[in-house]
């Protein structure tokens, strides 16, 4: 595909998700929820930055219809739904309509497939040989590759949260924090294994060989679940507070990512 095409069809995805965006919160996100006036260039510039990196995935996936559409617009989705699920245990007091906010995350990813799948997903079919992450593997290797992968997960988030907690202590000193074996249990048994997940699915659509591929799995991760929401000025986190989280979570997810893209990825070189 030229590269004039590709960059016309990354400008009508960016321009239908902002529109979806903006309807979807107008229609269900209630008031406190919603992002101050002053937040719009940088939600442009997240949904540039989304946009871009699920760009970059749709056109390496040889994965087409509806199956691309739906897959392509799932990846945020799930991260954002994770997000929020974690919210509801750490920001009990920020006033947020939980449940609004799940159905505006969710309204958006069904508005948002169709778009995917008639922009990328009407090329040709790809030529050569798929590579599969996981039917590639023995039971056992999956195994012990799914739960390494998981605790890896686990790992980066306690000892992340652990350097940058004096940090944000002052304001997590207003919320009601969990206890340490429930965030053991959300890592571990919801959250880790959702995002070990995503990382699996970044692995199969990218196709790419082992050491690039980690690398690029471990960027796109890094974007989607760390830098570009973590760009939008919210009513709930100081930026102080913000800007600390993005640095946290940009940096553990990277790693994170990178470790998973490796240990499932295709070994030698892609045909």
């Amino acid at each position: 595909m030229k590269l004039s095409a590709v960059l016309l069809r990354a400008f009508l995805a960016f321009a239908a998700v902002s529109v979806i965006q903006s309807g979807a919160g107008m229609l269900i996100v209630a008031q406190n929820t919603a992002p101050p006036a002053q937040a719009l260039p940088w939600l442009l510039l997240s949904n540039a930055l989304v946009v871009a990196v699920l760009c970059i995935v749709a056109l390496r996936s040889d994965w087409r219809g509806w199956r691309l559409g739906a897959a392509v617009s799932a990846i945020p989705t799930i991260i954002a739904c994770s997000n929020a699920l974690e919210g509801t245990f750490f920001l009990k007091n920020s006033g947020i309509d939980w449940p609004r906010l799940f159905a505006y995350i969710i309204v958006s990813a069904i508005l948002a497939a169709p778009v995917w799948t008639l922009l990328f997903g009407m090329r040709p079919a790809a030529s050569g040989e798929p590579f599969h992450p996981i039917a590639s593997r023995s039971r056992a290797e999956r195994a012990w590759k799914f739960v390494l992968s998981d605790l890896t997960y686990a790992l980066l988030y306690l000892v992340a949260g652990a350097i940058i907690f004096p940090y944000v202590k002052d304001f997590y000193a207003t919320q009601q924090l969990p206890s340490l074996s429930t965030i053991l249990k959300l890592q571990l048994l919801v959250r880790g294994p959702i995002f070990v997940v995503v990382c699996l699915l970044l692995v199969r659509m990218l196709g790419r060989p082992r050491l690039s591929g980690a690398f690029v799995v471990g960027a796109i991760f890094a974007v989607l679940n760390g830098v570009a929401p973590l760009l939008i000025p919210n009513p709930v986190f100081p930026d102080t507070v913000r800007w600390v989280h993005m640095c946290e979570v940009t940096s553990s997810n990277f790693v994170f990512g990178t470790i998973v893209g490796w240990l499932w990825g295709r070994p030698g070189l892609a045909p």
